[in-house]
């Protein structure tokens, strides 16, 4: 059985989803992937760890993303940043949710605010 919204499976016995509380369905539909994606640049850090901090603020939330260059800044460092593309459909509750981030060592950020 299995939660034709969130997509959770559940073993028998089960009839409603305990997160969604919609009926389970025995078989799930495909889901449909998007021919076509268009992406925004957020913002861009040469920290690994920032890179990890990030993709997992973004993976919770379920916005589709990339890094740009994530492998290069390896082989290269300080020479190119990891550029944050983001779906331009969820770009701005990207900057919402990265917007109080404090970048470690290179002090990026996407705050317009005065800089201290």
């Amino acid at each position: 059985m299995f939660c034709p919204k969130c997509r959770t499976e559940y073993r028998e016995g089960f009839s409603v989803c305990a997160d969604c509380n919609v009926d389970l369905v025995r078989e799930l539909s495909p889901e449909p992937k998007p021919e076509y994606i268009e992406y925004e640049q957020i913002m861009a850090t040469y920290n690994p760890a920032d890179v990890a901090v990030i993709k997992s603020i973004l993976d919770a939330e379920g916005i589709i993303y990339f890094f740009h260059g994530e492998n290069f800044m390896h082989v290269r460092p300080l020479v190119e940043p990891a550029r944050l593309m983001v779906d331009k459909e969820d770009a701005e509750d990207a900057k919402e949710l990265l917007k109080d981030l404090n970048l470690s060592i290179m002090g990026i950020n996407l705050r317009k605010e005065d800089k201290e």
